[in-house]
């Protein structure tokens, strides 16, 4: 085992002794793309912190497995729905099910997206509007399905996922870059026009985070050539960004919104 390898093992195993947040236990929390990866990662940081959360995605297998695994022994077994994110007849449904179920919302993670390669060339207007689609469009969508709750009951935090890679500008993601640029536009104005109402509204930037997907992106030697470039040491795991998360969700952070906030390990 390398000296990397080492570290990287000796951060997962600690990075399980989470910070708590008392205001956390209860809050009902909706989280998008929760059957793996980030996702996966939030769903079993807030159901740790004794949230009621439900997930959604098309995942089904993978989202049932999830929910019986952190079902077992939780204050609140977790909640799984199918959810078609680029059907926006389906977002609403869903959302307004789960949330009857839940008995409101108090919580949403805009975390779905897709990072799929491309070339500038390759691109036809068809499959612009399918990767607006799936990691810009549904943000918001979902943020207005959940809005007229939160309003309501005076509170509420949103919590959108962006990307390290358009402030790299990293290679074949123009529209993914795109859509993640966006998404920080969207945060700011979103947070301006809520703010008043007690909902926060904030971005999650993550670095490269180490999950089975990005795993088909990059070699082991391309993998190292990103820890090379941090400032710190091993790769970002899903319980880091969801560390975060917890942060900007819980009453602790009631006085931040209308930015981005960064896990990146300093990868510059």
């Amino acid at each position: 085992m390398t000296n990397l390898e080492t570290k990287v093992l000796h951060r997962s195993i600690r990075a399980g002794e989470r910070a708590r947040y008392p205001s956390l236990e209860s809050k009902r929390v909706i989280v998008t793309g929760g059957a793996s990866g980030i996702g996966a990662g939030m769903v079993e940081a807030f159901v740790d912190q004794g949230a009621r959360v439900s997930f959604l995605d098309i995942r089904d297998a993978d989202g049932d497995r999830l929910a019986e695994t952190l079902g077992q022994g939780a204050k609140h077994t977790p909640l799984y729905r199918h959810c078609d994110l680029t059907d926006l007849g389906g977002v609403s449904r869903t959302l307004l099910e789960v949330m009857e179920a839940m008995g409101g919302v108090d919580v949403l993670v805009n975390n779905a997206a897709s990072d799929d390669r491309h070339s500038v060339p390759d691109v036809t207007p068809e499959y612009w509007e399918e990767r607006m689609n799936v990691n810009l469009r549904h943000q918001f969508f979902a943020a207005q399905a959940v809005l007229p709750a939160m309003r309501d009951a005076g509170s509420g935090v949103i919590l959108n996922l962006g990307s390290i890679s358009w402030h790299l500008g990293l290679p074949d993601l123009v529209l993914y870059q795109t859509a993640k640029a966006a998404i920080e536009g969207m945060t700011r104005g979103l947070a301006r026009e809520v703010g008043r109402d007690g909902v926060r509204v904030n971005a999650i930037v993550p670095g490269n985070v180490q999950t089975p997907r990005q795993e088909r992106w990059y070699t082991p030697e391309e993998g190292q050539k990103i820890v090379d470039a941090q400032c710190l040491d091993g790769r970002i795991q899903p319980a880091d960004v969801a560390a975060l998360a917890l942060f900007l969700a819980s009453d602790d952070a009631r006085m931040c919104t209308g930015h981005e906030y960064w896990v990146d390990a300093g990868w510059r």
